[in-house]
């Protein structure tokens, strides 16, 4: 990540969370669950607001944050190398992997922490 990232209170994710919120009061809150939880992962982890979505990292980016019309997408740019112990990441690219989120009890039942924190982990050891 660069300099050039906005701060958590960047005024352009406020507004992309605004009109979510606009559009589903489910998705942006769904949005809004798993954004604390990246968040929370540490200190140092920002946001920044790229490709219609918002990434999370520190040094690089280890995930970001979709809404589509029935979903929240937790997309992983390297979870092809994630351990997918609980068999809930989707995709079948070289690299990248997803996790569908349509309700708030997915968060849970998905997972979301556990492969946060692996993501998180995994950019950090490069």
């Amino acid at each position: 990540m660069t300099a050039r990232n906005p701060a958590p209170n960047d005024p352009r994710i406020q507004r992309l969370l605004s009109d979510l919120h606009l559009v589903s009061a489910e998705r942006h809150d769904l949005l809004q669950q798993v954004r604390t939880l990246a968040l929370g992962l540490g200190p140092g982890i920002r946001e920044e607001l790229k490709y219609g979505g918002i990434l999370f990292g520190a040094d690089a980016h280890f995930c970001g944050l979709f809404a589509y019309r029935e979903h929240v997408s937790l997309e992983f740019s390297a979870g092809a190398a994630l351990p997918d112990v609980h068999r809930v990441l989707e995709g079948a690219g070289k690299l990248r992997r997803h996790i569908k989120l349509r309700t708030a009890e997915d968060v849970a039942a998905k997972q979301v922490r556990h492969y946060l924190e692996l993501a998180q982990r995994a950019s950090l050891a490069g």
